[in-house]
């Protein structure tokens, strides 16, 4: 297992659990081989690319960062926790098909949109919700983004949360670059600034890697990048950092390996 050893040391650690390490292994030289050129990066956003929890204190979801008082009333908050309480138990339940838990999904997400458009939200007041939030990505990030922007490969973030917080927190830790693209549920507001729909299709848990994977085939920066063949799924345990996923794309994307 000499790249596990020695090339990328971190996937010897016993903290990685993988189901089939030659298979990785092969995945990974394949990637290497291809060159980043080939490679392109979709990846979740919320207890993904963010922090899971701080301090012993759960970091907040995009939709966690608009219960802001700037933002909502304390009704609005109420409002929402109840609709949690009702249908989030439907999402994890391990007994329903996600057939049978789609249109309650989507039920659910559209009665927040509905609750959150009844707020009449302030475009201008998201970015200071964002500042007076705890929301922090996950540790080893900047070194994420800039390799992916230096090496100039794609990462398309799709999430079922709230696309204009989740851009103002990756504004906030400066690593908007031009090579990132989001697909997520966008508010829309009129001329003078307050919120009066959500754009497009919604995005919710049951649809949203569907979602991306259409809008991937279709982006232009991703035409040409045909290493569909080579996939590889990565996850993190809760507060896991990324330097797993930071020493897989060093080593694919780094030309003293050829």
């Amino acid at each position: 297992m000499k790249l596990f050893s020695v090339q990328i040391p971190e996937l010897a650690k016993c903290s990685v659990l993988m189901r089939e390490r030659s298979r990785v292994e092969e995945t990974i030289h394949a990637m290497q081989r291809a060159g980043a050129g080939s490679l392109q990066v979709i990846s979740d956003f919320d207890m993904t690319l963010t922090r899971f929890a701080h301090n012993g204190k759960r970091v907040p979801t995009t939709h966690n960062i608009l219960d802001n008082r700037l933002l909502i009333d304390e009704d609005c908050t109420k409002k929402m926790r109840e609709l949690l309480n009702t249908y989030y138990p439907i999402e994890i339940d391990a007994c329903r098909t996600a057939e049978e838990k789609l249109p309650l999904m989507v039920e659910w997400w559209t009665k927040v949109h509905e609750l959150l458009i009844q707020q009449r939200i302030r475009k201008d007041m998201l970015a200071r919700a964002v500042e007076e939030s705890s929301a922090m990505l996950r540790d080893g990030y900047k070194l994420f983004f800039d390799r992916l922007t230096e090496q100039q490969v794609p990462l398309l973030i799709f999430s079922a949360g709230v696309g204009d917080v989740l851009e103002e927190v990756i504004r906030q830790n400066h690593v908007f670059y031009p090579n990132v693209h989001i697909i997520s549920n966008y508010m829309d507001f009129d001329q003078t600034g307050v919120l009066r729909a959500f754009k497009g299709q919604l995005i919710h848990t049951f649809n949203k890697r569907e979602g991306a994977l259409s809008h991937a085939a279709g982006l232009r920066e991703l035409q040409g990048r045909p290493n569909h063949q080579n996939i590889l799924t990565i996850g993190f345990l809760n507060d896991k950092t990324m330097d797993v996923a930071n020493a897989i794309l060093r080593y694919i994307t780094s030309s003293r390996h050829k």
